[in-house]
């Protein structure tokens, strides 16, 4: 069973944010195997399929950002999902807008979302898809920035990416997540 989380923020005022960019890929990968968030449990919106044999979860925890750990752990223990078989999508403040890097594991680097994980799980042992948002240009509490929305002329590049880190998800249902790197960091 694979487990892939997107991280955002619930409700209509983050739903454009760059905070919510996990959120903007579950939706594509939602989108692409016609499927819904039709199950909720442990504050968290999410949808299982069979996807060419694998079974998938998609989640949505529902939590706020920097709670998520307290959604995705009761689900992998309710499924019986180990941690190696969950990749997390978040938003990343040291990639530039549009980039996509993916790691088999690692620190929180000051993302409290992530970190919220890694307290929950006991273990930074889980995949990730970080999708870069850039870093504030003006003068700006980072709160605000990644709680604002992408500008008109980084449009292409958040879609490429929403685009691209959906590729790597489905991919991940076909490869070892070895693979999957070595294909999309190049």
């Amino acid at each position: 069973m694979k487990f892939i989380v997107g991280l955002g923020n619930p409700g209509r005022k983050y739903e454009t944010t760059r905070h919510n960019i996990g959120f903007m890929v579950i939706d594509e990968l939602l989108h692409r195997f016609q499927m819904d968030l039709n199950k909720t449990k442990f504050n968290g919106k999410y949808a299982m399929e069979n996807i060419n044999g694998e079974k998938v979860v998609l989640l949505k925890p529902q939590t706020y950002m920097n709670l998520s750990g307290e959604s995705i752990r009761p689900l992998l223990d309710y499924y019986n999902i180990d941690s190696a078989d969950l990749l997390v999508i978040y938003d990343d403040l040291d990639l530039p807008t549009g980039k996509v890097r993916l790691r088999q594991k690692g620190g929180h680097g000051g993302h409290n979302g992530i970190r919220s994980i890694i307290d929950h799980l006991g273990t930074k042992e889980f995949k990730r898809l970080r999708i870069g948002v850039g870093r504030p240009t003006k003068p700006i509490s980072v709160v605000d920035y990644v709680l604002g929305s992408f500008p008109k002329e980084q449009q292409d590049d958040v879609t490429n990416s929403i685009t691209k880190a959906a590729d790597a998800c489905e991919t991940w249902l076909d490869k070892p997540f070895i693979d999957v790197m070595n294909d999309f960091n190049a």
